[in-house]
């Protein structure tokens, strides 16, 4: 039987390239989403990939959409933390909402989806978990307070969480995903696109599947020497 993967964000943009390539490795997918009903039907028509919906900043719902994951397909090996939220405002007029949905989504989450399958990991001593974070979590954005300092968070978390899975058979490493062409990014005005291009030294944007093929390789068994690494995908635009 393929080991189980979950994907949290699993339907749309990179998770949904992230679900894809997983399921072409013979592994057995499972992808979450938190809102658009349409979108996630669409995806699993198309790919056959079941999805379940739930709200990763929901500890009890994590709790208990992972236990239907795992009744229906099986113990979960494979973790990628994904599901990712912005609420762009300079700090100035940063709501407290601004704030806390982000740090709940895109820090909390990863907690929430990571702490209840911890244990069974421990216990089969074989786990990967991937944390999806990202270049502004590396060198800070202008009007992304709270995206940088919960995408920095993630990085911190896979840092401390890699130095107890070590031993037990479990890595833990994390992605910063530099600009990358996606529904959302694409959606930006072509002038602004274009400067951000422009600071890219490749010359172009990044395409879903370039994160996806880091993933695989992360989850691998090729790959389970490398832990608390964080590894960066962004054209040359930040070196870490």
């Amino acid at each position: 039987m393929s080991r189980v993967a979950l994907v949290s964000g699993g339907t749309r943009g990179i998770g949904a390239a992230i679900s894809t390539a997983l399921k072409s490795e013979g592994y057995t997918v499972a992808a979450t989403y938190a809102g658009n009903d349409d979108k996630a039907l669409a995806f699993t028509a198309e790919t056959g990939i079941k999805t379940f919906k739930w709200d990763v900043s929901d500890y009890d719902a994590c709790v208990s959409g992972i236990a239907k994951v795992e009744t229906e397909l099986g113990q979960v090996d494979i973790l990628v933390n994904n599901a990712g939220i912005t609420r762009d405002a300079p700090f100035h007029k940063m709501t407290r909402d601004q704030w806390c949905d982000v740090i709940r989504t895109n820090l909390d989450g990863a907690f929430n989806m990571t702490h209840p399958l911890w244990n069974g990991m421990r216990d089969r001593k074989f786990g990967r978990v991937v944390n999806i974070s990202s270049i502004n979590g590396q060198k800070g954005q202008f009007a992304q307070t709270n995206y940088s300092a919960a995408k920095a968070g993630d990085i911190g978390f896979t840092k401390a969480l890699a130095q107890e899975g070590a031993r037990v058979g479990i890595t833990v490493n994390a992605i910063c995903p530099g600009y990358i062409a996606t529904e959302m990014v694409m959606a930006v005005p072509e002038k602004i696109r274009d400067s951000i291009v422009a600071q890219i030294p490749t010359g172009r944007l990044g395409e879903a599947s370039e994160i996806a093929r880091c993933v695989v390789f992360l989850v691998s068994d090729d790959a389970g020497f490398i832990t608390g690494s964080t590894l960066t995908a962004n054209g040359g635009q930040y070196m870490a």
